[in-house]
C-alpha cells in the first residue's frame, strides 16, 4: 500500500453518473484493493488494472483535450476489448475537454475513500483555470463492483501558486499511508508548490486536511514507500533540477503513527548524495525494506547550458532501505548504459531513466528494475527507444541476466521506427494474478495513436513469444489532428521534461 503525509483538504465533487466498463464485476468489494498485490483493481475482481494516459488525444475536433484507458485484468492480463475510457466529457467526470488540458498527464490509484475498491487518479497539468493557463488539475475517479464512476476535482490548497503561472498542477503523483490508519494520504508535484492530503476521502469531496509545500517553491517529483519496514510509508520530494543541482535534490519525510505533522512543522531530512528527478520505491534485495531507485534522463547535450546534469545518455540511482530507513550519509549506487553488463552503450541524448519501474517479474521474491530510454536510437533509427530490465537479487541491483529490448527484438510486435519513443512510459505489474509482473512499455508515439507492449512474466523472466500490441484507437482513444500518446503515462514514474 503507498501513500503521502498530512493535514486538511477540500475535494469539489461532481455528480456521479456511470461509465460503462467492458469488464465483469465482483459481488462484494475485494479487501485487498488497496494493497500492494492489488494496488490498482478498481472493480474488486481480485485481478490489477492497468490505467493507461493518453494526454494528447483528442475529443472530438478538440486536440490534446487528453484521456486515460483502464485496461482491466484478467486470468489472460489485459486486452483492448475490456476497457473503460474516461475523459473529461464522460458523464460524471468534472471539467470540460479543452485543447491542451494534457488529461492523462499523470495517472495513479488508491483505495481513497477505504472502501474495498482502488480509485483512479488523474492529473492535467496542462489544464487552464480560469484566466491561468497551465495552472493544471488533479481528478479522482471512484473505484466500485462496476468499474469506475463519477469523479472529484481536488482542490488547490489555499494561496497555491500565488503571483505564479504555469503551475502545472499534478506534475507528479503519490499514495501511500504514512501513520497507519489504512487511509491513503495523496501527495501532489507542480511546478510551483507541492501539496499533501491526508486520508480518508469521503465520496462527498472531503479529505481529513491538506497542506501546502513551504519550502521547495516547485517539486516536481514525489514518491511513497516504506523504507524502514514499520508499515508507515515515507514520502520523498524530488524538486527536479535547480541553478546549484542540476541534477536534482532528494529530501524524506519520515512516516509516524498518530496525526502527520504539516510540513512547516517537521523539518525534512535532505539526502545530500542523492539525485534525482524521479522515483520509485521497491524491495530490491527482498530485505524487508522498500529501497528507492531515481532516475536522472537528461544529460549536458541536452540542456543547452551549463554543464552538471546526468551520466552521458542518462543514469539511475539506487538507496537502499533498513532499520533506519534511508539516511543521510548513504551513498548511492549509479546505474547508466556505460555500466558494465547493462545493454546498449551511453550516447548523447538516450533519455536512460526518462521511466521507471520496479516488479518482480520472475517470482523470486526479488523486485526488478525497469528502465525506459525513448531516446536511444535503434540503428539508423532516431529516438526508436529501448527499454533496459535489471534484475533484483539478494546483493541488490545486478547487471546479471540483465536485458534490453527494442521493436525490433525478436518475439516482440512492431518495428522500430525513426521517433516511437520505445520506453517513454514502463510499468511492471502482476496483471493477471500468477505472482509474475508483466512488463509493460509505451511507445507513445508509434503511428498516430500510440502503443503498448505487454509481456507476461515467468520463472525466467519476460515472455516475449505470444507478447501483444496494445493500441490507442483499438482502445477506444480519439485522435484529430495532432498524435494521441497513448502510453504515454503510465503508473509507475516518468521524468516530467
Amino acid at each position: 500500500m503507498r501513500r503521502a503525509v498530512l493535514a486538511a483538504a477540500v475535494l469539489t465533487a461532481s455528480v456521479a453518473v456511470t461509465l460503462t466498463p467492458v469488464t465483469s464485476s465482483a459481488a462484494a468489494p475485494y479487501k485487498g484493493a488497496n494493497t500492494a498485490a492489488v494496488q490498482d483493481d478498481f472493480n474488486g475482481d481480485g485481478y490489477r488494472d492497468l490505467a493507461v494516459g493518453a494526454p494528447k488525444a483528442s475529443n472530438g475536433s478538440v486536440d490534446e483535450a487528453g484521456s486515460v484507458v483502464v485496461l482491466y485484468g484478467s486470468k489472460s492480463s489485459v486486452s483492448a476489448t475490456r476497457r473503460t475510457v474516461i475523459t473529461q466529457a464522460t458523464s460524471g467526470i468534472p471539467g470540460s475537454p479543452e485543447e491542451g488540458d494534457d488529461f492523462g498527464g499523470t495517472v495513479a490509484a488508491a483505495d481513497l475513500d477505504r472502501d474495498g475498491y482502488a480509485d483512479l487518479i488523474v492529473g492535467a497539468p496542462d489544464e487552464g483555470v480560469g484566466s491561468q493557463d497551465a495552472r493544471g488539475s488533479v481528478t479522482v475517479v471512484w473505484g466500485g463492483p462496476n468499474g469506475l464512476k463519477g469523479g472529484t476535482n481536488v482542490s488547490v490548497p489555499s494561496g497555491y501558486g500565488d503571483g505564479r503561472t504555469y503551475c502545472r498542477f499534478g506534475l507528479s503523483l503519490a499514495t501511500g499511508d504514512m501513520n497507519g490508519d489504512g487511509a491513503p494520504e495523496l501527495s501532489v508535484g507542480s511546478g510551483c508548490e507541492a501539496a499533501s492530503y491526508t486520508g480518508p476521502f469521503t465520496r462527498t469531496g472531503k479529505a481529513a486536511g491538506t497542506v501546502g509545500d513551504t519550502f521547495f517553491g516547485g517539486t516536481r517529483g514525489v514518491v511513497m514507500g516504506d523504507v524502514d519496514g514499520d508499515g508507515l510509508a515515507e514520502q520523498f520530494w524530488l524538486p527536479g533540477p535547480s541553478d546549484d543541482d542540476l541534477r536534482g535534490s532528494v529530501y524524506v519525510y519520515r512516516g509516524a503513527s498518530g496525526p502527520n505533522p504539516a510540513p512547516s512543522e517537521a523539518a525534512p531530512t535532505e539526502l545530500p548524495y542523492a539525485d534525482g528527478h524521479a522515483g520509485v520505491i521497491g524491495d530490491i534485495n527482498g530485505d524487508g525494506y522498500g529501497d528507492l531507485v531515481t532516475g536522472i534522463s537528461s544529460d549536458d547535450s541536452m540542456s543547452g547550458g551549463p554543464a552538471g546534469w546526468a551520466h552521458r545518455g542518462g543514469e539511475i540511482q539506487v538507496l537502499y532501505g533498513s532499520a533506519q530507513g534511508i539516511t543521510a550519509d548513504q551513498k548511492p549506487k549509479v546505474y547508466h548504459q556505460d555500466t558494465a553488463g547493462v545493454p546498449g552503450s551511453a550516447e548523447n541524448g538516450d533519455m536512460f531513466g526518462q521511466s521507471i519501474s520496479i516488479g518482480d517479474v520472475n517470482g523470486d521474491k526479488y523486485a526488478d528494475v525497469l528502465v525506459g530510454s525513448p531516446g536511444e536510437a535503434v540503428g539508423t533509427r532516431a529516438s526508436a527507444g529501448t527499454a533496459v530490465l535489471l534484475r533484483g537479487s539478494a546483493s541488490g541491483l545486478t547487471t546479471t541476466k540483465a536485458a534490453g529490448y527494442t521493436q525490433d527484438t525478436a518475439g516482440i510486435p512492431g518495428t522500430a521506427e525513426t521517433g516511437d519513443q520505445f520506453g517513454a512510459a514502463v510499468h511492471l505489474a502482476d496483471l493477471n494474478q500468477d505472482g509474475k509482473a508483466e512488463t509493460v512499455v509505451g511507445a507513445p508515439t508509434e503511428n498516430s495513436d500510440g502503443c503498448l507492449w505487454t509481456a507476461r512474466g515467468s520463472a525466467s523472466g519476460p515472455v516475449l513469444t505470444g507478447s501483444v500490441n496494445v493500441c490507442g484507437k483499438t482502445s477506444g482513444i480519439t485522435v484529430h489532428g495532432v498524435k494521441g500518446y497513448f502510453g504515454a503515462t503510465l503508473p509507475s514514474t516518468h521524468v516530467e521534461l
